[in-house]
């Protein structure tokens, strides 16, 4: 499958899960996620779901949260996206935004 097609689609989970996230369901915590970015595998079968939160637990605990909600996100993902499969998705807590501020910090440190 070509890379087009399969960013594509990746573009369309995306886009699908987080209208799922935030008008279907009933989950405060997933509520407060936003999806950062989605890595799709070649075959299409596995989607690795980046996101981040605004709320002040333990990033394990947001992740085991959302994972906990995987398949019925992939249930509804199923109803609303016109491909054969859907993939299985794994959700997992995207760090760059905290690693990237830790970084600015430490340049303004320096620059101080």
């Amino acid at each position: 499958m070509n890379n087009h097609k399969t960013d594509r689609i990746a573009s369309d989970i995306i886009k699908y899960l987080s209208n799922i996230i935030y008008t279907e369901t009933r989950d405060d915590i997933l509520k407060t996620i936003t999806l950062t970015d989605i890595r799709l595998s070649k075959d299409l079968s596995y989607a690795k779901v980046f996101f981040t939160s605004i709320l002040d637990m333990p990033h394990k605990d947001i992740e085991k949260e959302v994972n906990e909600a995987s398949p019925y996100l992939r249930g509804c993902l199923a109803k609303v996206i016109d491909i054969r499969n859907i993939p299985e998705l794994k959700f997992e807590y995207d760090e760059t935004i905290e690693y990237a501020n830790k970084i600015e910090k430490i340049i303004d440190n320096i620059n101080k």
